[in-house]
C-alpha cells in the first residue's frame, strides 16, 4: 500500500511525514487506531522522495493552509519539510504554512532550528501539556531528557523569531483537568497565545 503523506480533514490539508515521534503520549490517538478518518497514516517505509510529498499535495484543492501534522513529528524530517514548505510558497501563494510540533527539535539536531524555518513557516502550534515537568511527563511520555524545559524554550526561540506561535494543551483526559489558567500563563510569558483543545476520546472519525 503506498504512503498517505498528504491528507484532508475537515477541509483543511494536512502533510504525514513520519510516524517516528520522541514522545509518546497517552492520549495520542494512534495508541488506538491507524487511520484519521478511514485514512491509513502509517507510512510503510520513510525512504521516500520529497517529490513523492509533492505529487500528493497537487492532488488536492489547497485553499488557505497547509498543516505538517501526521502519526508522528514533522520535524524530525526537518529536511523534507523545508523542502516542501519551500514549494508550497513558491507555487501556493498567500497559503499559511503551519506546522504541529511537540516543541523537542532543537535536542534532535542541537541547535536552534527556528531562524532556518523562518519565511517558510507561518505558525507553530506547540504541545505545551502542562503547567510543570511532572506534568508534561506524566501526559506527554517523553524519550529524551529535560523535554519540558526544551518545549519552553522552542516556543520562546519561536517568538523571537516573529513566528506565530501557539501553545497547546489537551484538556479533559479522562476527566482529569489541567490548570488551564496557569498553562495559559506560561504561554503568554513566553510570547506565545493558547489554546486548550478537547481530548477526543475516539480520535478522528
Amino acid at each position: 500500500m503506498a504512503n498517505v503523506l498528504v491528507y484532508e480533514l475537515y477541509g483543511k490539508i494536512y502533510i504525514n511525514l513520519t510516524n517516528r515521534c520522541t514522545n509518546n503520549c497517552v492520549f495520542c490517538l494512534r495508541n488506538d487506531k491507524d487511520d484519521v478518518c478511514g485514512q491509513k497514516l502509517w507510512l510503510d517505509n520513510e525512504d521516500y522522495p520529497v517529490q513523492d510529498v509533492i505529487d500528493q499535495l497537487n492532488n488536492f484543492k489547497i485553499s488557505d493552509e497547509v498543516i505538517f501534522c501526521g502519526y508522528g513529528e514533522p520535524l524530525l524530517k526537518l529536511d523534507v519539510l523545508k523542502e516542501v514548505a519551500k514549494y508550497i510558497k513558491e507555487n501556493y501563494k498567500n497559503v499559511k504554512i503551519r506546522v504541529n510540533t511537540n516543541g523537542q527539535a532543537n535536542i534532535v539536531y542541537k541547535r536552534n532550528i527556528v531562524p532556518e524555518l523562518k519565511g517558510l513557516v507561518d505558525e507553530f502550534s506547540v504541545s505545551l501539556n502542562g503547567e510543570d515537568n511532572k506534568e508534561y511527563n506524566d501526559y506527554s511520555r517523553p524519550r529524551l531528557l529535560n523535554a519540558y524545559e526544551e518545549v519552553k524554550r522552542f516556543i520562546k526561540a519561536c517568538s523571537d523569531e516573529n513566528i506565530e506561535v501557539v501553545a497547546s494543551v489537551v484538556e479533559g483526559y479522562k476527566g482529569q483537568h489541567l490548570n488551564l489558567k496557569k498553562c495559559e500563563e506560561i504561554a503568554n510569558s513566553l510570547g506565545a497565545k493558547f489554546r486548550a483543545r478537547e481530548w477526543i476520546p475516539a480520535g478522528y472519525s
